[in-house]
């Protein structure tokens, strides 16, 4: 059994010393990385806040947009909030092609599209780290309510379209863009990974705790998603209750998570 609780910002404990030490321990037990990280979407929200924390976290981060100019506008945002960070600005396709992990954060609503126009850039042995939401706001409606999607979920979805060989796991649908977006802001919260692959999700896992603060669940299988998905939708109506930027924390699982 888990209890899932709703968690506010909070002070040191138990679980952020923890959190730290497995920081520091990924840290000195890894050799660091040339490879860029594509982000899809870099221009919204929380595309552009998991470009500056993972830039902050010395991940090369090369930022795709349809129009060349609006990445290199928020190349240029993002080096004012991270001086120190690889940030490069790319056309989306040319951004998936210097890239092994493609990390996908764009609205439902150009999911799809988005996809397709990347169907012959994307190659077999990527991973992509899906982060859509169908939230009913891509049709003009709430964003506290969910869209049915015919393939189960957006993730789901995503698998479809991709070409063969593309490994899709989903991940990033709990955390607050406003929370990421501040370098300063402390998160303790947990990121809920969906894959059909323990390796992929590992992989997805190792690259996303790179952000200090956040620790990554196992949630099972790709369809697992359309539950994931819909927590989104949950912490929007949570969050314009109380005027928080609130996230998921899941208690009483053991301290390593992915031997």
């Amino acid at each position: 059994m888990f209890s899932c609780d709703i968690t506010y910002p909070s002070s040191p404990s138990a679980w952020r010393l923890r959190s730290i030490a497995r920081t520091l321990y990924s840290a000195a037990v890894s050799q660091p990385s040339s490879d860029p990280v594509a982000v899809i979407g870099a221009s919204g929200a929380l595309g552009f806040a998991v470009a500056i924390r993972l830039g902050r976290a010395g991940v090369p981060v090369a930022i795709g947009s349809r129009e060349f100019a609006r990445a290199v506008e928020t190349v240029e945002r993002a080096r004012q909030m991270v001086p120190d960070a690889s940030f490069t600005a790319h056309h989306n396709e040319d951004a998936v092609r210097a890239a092994p992990v493609v990390i996908l954060s764009v609205p439902f609503r150009n999911q799809s599209e988005t996809l397709a126009n990347l169907r012959h850039a994307l190659s077999p042995g990527q991973l992509l780290i899906d982060a859509t939401v169908p939230l009913a706001a891509a049709v003009s409606g709430k964003a506290t309510r969910m869209l049915g999607v015919w393939q189960g979920s957006a993730a789901q979805q995503a698998l479809e379209m991709v070409p063969d060989g593309v490994r899709v796991v989903s991940a990033l649908h709990t955390i607050s863009a406003a929370s990421l977006s501040d370098p300063e802001h402390p998160l303790e919260q947990d990121v809920l990974v969906c894959g059909d692959s323990r390796e992929d999700k590992r992989e997805a896992a190792a690259l996303i705790e790179k952000i200090e603060g956040l620790r990554c669940v196992d949630c099972g299988r790709l369809e697992m998603s359309r539950t994931t998905e819909s927590l989104t939708a949950l912490l929007i109506a949570v969050n314009a209750r109380y005027k928080a930027h609130a996230g998921v924390r899941l208690t009483n699982l053991p301290d390593s998570l992915w031997e």
